[in-house]
């Protein structure tokens, strides 16, 4: 019988088995030298040979040790994906590496930076800031008057300043935690200065990018009044449709810009919804029939990441398109999506949306702290005024807030 004969009839899974294969190969090679009369012969040792060799009796190992010289991937082995490499990486103990998380408005109170100050890069991070800015912003950190420092043009670049300035208490009491920070993330505006901390946007670029988002966002409050409230609910409770209802109870009110939907994701039951003044009070109003915990109204002057912001966004972008951004030196987290910062495009594509998008701050949270079973978990520190985050971790991923510490202003 013809070689290729046998062969073709032999089972396709042949790859990788390699005792078999030998065979074969072997097999072939004496095939050729064989004589017209000896490849007649019914009882030819090299037919006994060839049928032998295609019983695949040999896929059965009969000890342990067969098992790697049978098949080419023993059960439970681990296939890399196309395009991986090969080479096996050093794992490194996630206890030796850091993530930093900065806050965002609303953490601001008089008095913050006060115990920065003895630190010399701090100050002059607030001096420079006070140049950049032109009014004294670590005198309004320190003294106030509250009403102006709520206001969003000031508290912005407040609470910026103030977390990269601790940074510099971090440098001082742990530098090893700046050493080995290996990602960042921040709460709506701490994402810029998460964005600055990661060397992508410089500090005075930072600042003033801080500044425009800031005057374009209180400019946006005072043309749409709205407003923001926490919502609290159960896993029955009809959220969507309390805001479906609210949206339209607005519409028939006359509101301007009839508005209400999910502006931040905080954790498991727990939402911030946005939008204007008649829905909001729609909601406190019917918490009951939605049958929704509580709704707590915020102490803030608009109705941030929803579309009563969108007037804000096109003189952002247009500032941060003339800016010069650089790719991230350690991976930086978006609100938009929870995902990292690819590049500079990325974050000049991503960072405008984060004005009138939802803040996914939970999702976020899943994927920076996505570990296996029985792993540890990196030291997380929050750098900036406030506790806020650290509070919403332990929320969402008890285990990782236990290696979390605050950096306080």
């Amino acid at each position: 019988m013809n070689i290729y004969k046998i062969i073709a009839k032999l089972p396709r899974n042949l790859t990788g088995i390699k005792d078999s294969k030998c065979v074969l190969f072997r097999t072939f090679s004496l095939s050729q030298k064989l004589t017209s009369d000896e490849k007649k012969s019914e009882e030819s040792p090299l037919k006994k040979l060839l049928d032998e060799s295609a019983t695949f009796e040999d896929l059965r190992p009969q000890t342990q040790e067969q098992q790697w010289a049978t098949l080419p991937y023993p059960q439970g082995t681990k296939i890399r994906k196309q395009g991986e490499s090969f080479i096996e990486k050093p794992k490194h103990d996630p206890r030796e590496s850091t993530i930093i998380l900065f806050p965002g408005q609303g953490s601001q109170f008089v008095g913050m930076a006060k115990d920065l100050l003895k630190y010399p890069m701090a100050r002059d991070l607030f001096e420079l800031a006070n140049y950049i800015l032109n009014y004294d912003l670590l005198k309004l950190c320190l003294e106030g008057p509250k009403d102006k420092l709520d206001q969003t043009k000031y508290s912005q670049p407040a609470i910026m300043v103030s977390s990269l300035a601790a940074i510099e208490r971090l440098k001082e009491e742990r530098p090893k935690a700046i050493e080995s920070c290996v990602a960042t993330a921040g709460f709506s505006l701490g994402e810029i200065t998460a964005l600055v901390f990661a060397g992508a946007i410089g500090f005075e670029r930072g600042l003033k990018l801080v500044q425009i988002r800031g005057e374009a966002m209180q400019l946006a409050c005072e043309a749409y009044k709205g407003g923001m409230v926490t919502v609290m609910y159960n896993p029955d409770s009809k959220l969507n449709q309390a805001i479906r209802k609210a949206k339209e109870w607005a519409t028939d009110k006359g509101d301007l810009m009839p508005e209400c939907q999910i502006a931040n994701y905080l954790y498991p039951h727990c939402k911030v919804i946005a939008g204007s003044e008649s829905a909001l009070d729609y909601l406190e109003k019917n918490a009951k029939e939605y049958n929704l915990k509580k709704v707590k109204r915020l102490a803030v002057s608009g109705a941030f990441h929803s579309n009563l912001m969108l007037p804000a966004v096109e003189p952002f972008r247009k500032a941060l398109n003339k800016s010069e951004i650089n790719n991230p030196v350690i991976s930086v987290y978006s609100n938009v999506d929870g995902k990292r910062y690819k590049d500079a495009q990325h974050i000049k594509k991503q960072l405008p949306k984060q004005i009138v998008k939802p803040v996914k701050w939970e999702q976020l949270l899943h994927v920076v702290y996505e570990r296996s079973q029985g792993e540890y978990f990196p030291r997380t520190f929050e750098c900036g005024p406030g506790t806020s985050l650290r509070a919403i971790l332990k929320q969402v991923n008890a285990k990782a807030w236990t290696t979390c510490f605050n950096i306080l202003v």
